[in-house]
């Protein structure tokens, strides 16, 4: 793709970086950019798990990435969350490329990292297609943007690309006959297959000579073919720089220069330098696959069509008139250039700006269960149902749970629902807060789901937690809409009366009353380091309501709703003492937390195979010594049910925690929180075993869809002695 003298440094910096012996040189500053590693590394050595991009056609011919001999990596770099295998829909649609930075940066860790400010997206409601996009020849998805994109329905493409010198060199070396033309596509074919993800993005940014055309086309038309085939739904879209005649000329929309690719795969990514005709014209010369041509939009505003940055919705305004596809390229803008007032609320406008051009594309639930937890990937603690299990901050996009379709305004308002992660979570690293100040006798309600749920006959269940001020009230309502097209809402409320006293716009056809129920809440000194001492479940409160519906209809919509619970003029103390006044205005202060929402088919909680189930082990198991006289252990760990059970669905993730033996059995060993996988393996590094360490045990806690949890004494686990014990 054509770029700006800062990233052509950058591809100048890489380059001399990509001729050093190894990855362990220092870290290197070419602008803004910073990398602590560069292939070639020797990814068959145990090492923290990282995702790396293939940077040469002998490596990619010689299937090295997909050994696990020849990549101690691959078993971390397998997606976990499954592809949606059905096709696009026939509507004009999103596609988001994404280029923050160069790739391979925070996201480059399938474990997660430490940086709680890492870059991530969260308005997938607005996206179809996601591209994870650099500047190496083979750029391969990390796990963590697989995940987070499959829970919501969004598919994932890697990156082919040749470009500058070396790439004329790969073409040609690649496109020499048909068959090896057809054995690079076949080796795509199988990266995506393997690792879990749904397509390419091919981009041939050199200009060949034309005796080399024919088998480019032989190489799209192959790859989209083995695509297919191995991967239902899948896609293979071709970026407009080369044109038929073998020409490097970008012609920013669908012509008769580039339209022979277009018809051998599943759709064009125009160059974003378009006038404003083009749009029209890529739509009649696509017929009736003007979907699946996505007109670039550079965020950045280089040359793009309606200036890019804070008025890329110029662009969309005219793409949704012509009712024709977006590629909105680079929207990592708003975080390297340090939108103000911060990346959290510059990156709700900035997506807020999309949806109201462009509006909402993706409903969910869509099955049960449902659950969220509102977390986006990363935090500065780490908590289970409101207890805290980690004070460190991190990051790790495969965590993210179904994301809330909150409104965001720049404007004040008397009150506003936004993502916290401040005070402690019920789950995850943040939960979803209403603050500001509300009137006695209103009820806010703000949408957090567009639902497409269709309901059974019978009961569903409903649990979610809560955290208020004494004189706020907060419950949910579920929007039902008919086949009739009639619609109705039902209030999930602890306390109903509060709020249908109240005056509102909003009436609703029944109401639920919400039970609490009792939180679990373990002895703190088996979960976290004696070090924290945060309270019990941090005042949350569980509820629990049970919703009877009926077939025929279909939830459309979850919605948080609040009100205030006291009347009168003055409040009541607070638990602190403390009194708070009403406003001048009438209106007093409110803030009430909503934890998680859980919604399925069963009151119960998910049944976890036990202990004794599974099959656990511990391989390159490595012993070294610390600067103080401790020893340092690195292993991989994996587990596997001994008899696994098709029935049984695989689970969310699991946390790993583990517990240091003392050789005085009356000193309680604490567990400490290590980390989270999204696979059946967890590598842990350099832990520090001090002498008096007599074992080292490690916890294995699996998470259901549900939300539910395994208990740490019935979870797998295994046992290490320390070297100095043998």
């Amino acid at each position: 793709m054509p770029v700006s003298p800062r990233r052509h440094l950058r591809r100048l910096a890489r380059r001399v970086r990509a001729m050093l012996p190894s990855a362990a040189e220092p870290e290197v500053s070419d602008g803004d950019e910073r990398r602590a590693w560069e292939p070639p590394f020797d990814a068959s050595s145990p090492a923290p798990p990282m995702s790396y991009p293939i940077t040469d056609l002998a490596a990619l011919a010689s299937r090295a990435y997909l050994s696990a001999e020849a990549n101690f990596h691959l078993p971390f770099n397998r997606a976990s969350v499954p592809a949606p295998a059905s096709p696009l829909p026939q509507r004009r649609r999103v596609l988001v490329c994404h280029d923050s930075e160069g790739g391979y940066r925070d996201d480059a860790a399938p474990q997660g990292g430490a940086n709680p400010d890492a870059y991530a997206l969260w308005h997938w409601h607005l996206v179809d297609v996601f591209v994870y996009f650099s500047h190496y020849l083979v750029t391969l998805p990390p796990p963590c943007w697989i995940n987070a994109a499959h829970l919501h329905g969004v598919k994932v493409l890697g990156t082919f690309i040749a470009e500058w010198d070396k790439g004329v060199e790969v073409c040609k070396e690649m496109l020499a006959t048909e068959a090896s033309a057809q054995m690079y596509a076949e080796r795509l074919t199988e990266l995506a297959h393997t690792l879990g993800f749904d397509g390419w993005l091919i981009n041939i940014e050199v200009k060949l000579d034309i005796h080399f055309i024919d088998n480019l086309k032989e190489f799209v038309k192959h790859l989209t073919t083995t695509m297919h085939d191995a991967v239902p739904g899948s896609l293979v879209i071709w970026y407009d720089a080369i044109t038929v005649n073998g020409d490097l000329d970008w012609q920013d929309k669908l012509n008769k220069y580039n339209k022979p690719f277009f018809d051998v795969c599943d759709g064009l990514f125009s160059n974003y330098t378009w006038k404003e005709n083009y749009p029209q014209d890529s739509a009649a010369v696509a017929g009736n696959r003007k979907f699946d041509v996505y007109m670039g939009i550079d965020v950045f505003g280089r040359n793009t069509f309606g200036g890019g940055q804070w008025t890329t919705n110029v662009a969309l305004d005219l793409l949704k008139k012509v009712d024709i596809s977006a590629a909105i390229f680079a929207p990592g803008w708003v975080y390297e250039t340090k939108q103000p007032p911060d990346f959290q609320s510059a990156q709700n406008h900035w997506w807020g700006l999309v949806e109201k051009s462009w509006g909402i594309l993706r409903s969910y639930p869509e099955q049960l269960p449902f659950y969220s937890d509102f977390n986006q990937g990363h935090g500065y603690q780490v908590s289970v149902e409101g207890l805290q299990i980690s004070s460190d901050p991190w990051n790790n996009i495969s965590c993210q749970s179904f994301q809330p379709m909150l409104k965001y305004t720049r404007d004040q308002v008397h009150l506003q629902a936004y993502t916290d992660f401040k005070d402690g979570p019920y789950s995850g690293g943040n939960c979803l807060t209403a603050k500001g100040t509300l009137r006695q006798n209103i009820v806010f309600s703000e949408r957090l789901f567009n639902g497409g749920l269709a309901m059974e006959d019978g009961p569903v269940h409903l649990f979610y937690s809560v955290r208020a001020n004494a004189n706020s009230a907060l419950g949910l309502s579920l929007d039902l809409s008919s086949r009739n097209k009639q619609g109705t809402s039902i209030l999930v409320a602890e306390d109903i009366a509060t709020f249908t006293r109240k005056k509102q716009n909003h009436k609703y056809g029944s109401y639920v009353k919400a039970d609490k129920v009792e939180l679990h809440a373990p002895d703190n000194q088996d979960w976290v380091p004696v070090q924290l001492h945060s309270p019990d479940n941090q005042d949350w409160v569980l509820y629990k309501a049970t919703v009877w519906s009926s077939a025929g209809y279909t939830l459309t919509g979850i919605n948080i709703v609040c009100t205030l619970k006291f009347t009168g003029q003055i409040s009541p103390e607070t638990e602190d003492g403390s009194i708070l006044e009403e406003e001048v205005d009438g209106s007093s202060l409110y803030q009430a937390s909503l934890g998680h929402i859980s919604i399925r088919n069963t009151d119960k909680n998910t049944e976890f195979p036990p202990a004794e189930s599974w099959v656990t082990e511990g391989d390159y198991i490595s012993w070294s010594k610390s600067s103080n006289g401790s020893e340092l252990v690195s292993l991989k760990i994996s587990w596997k049910l001994k008899t696994p059970d098709q029935r049984q669905p695989p689970f969310s993730k699991y946390n790993i925690y583990v517990e240091k033996l003392m050789a005085d059995s009356d000193v309680k060993a604490p567990r400490s929180y290590l980390g989270v996988a999204s696979v059946d393996a967890f590598y842990v590094s350099g832990l520090e075993v001090s002498n008096e360490i007599t074992g080292v045990k490690f916890f294995i806690q699996a998470f259901a869809h549900d939300g539910s949890w395994q208990e740490l004494e019935e979870c797998p686990n295994f046992f290490l002695s320390p070297a100095h014990s043998e």
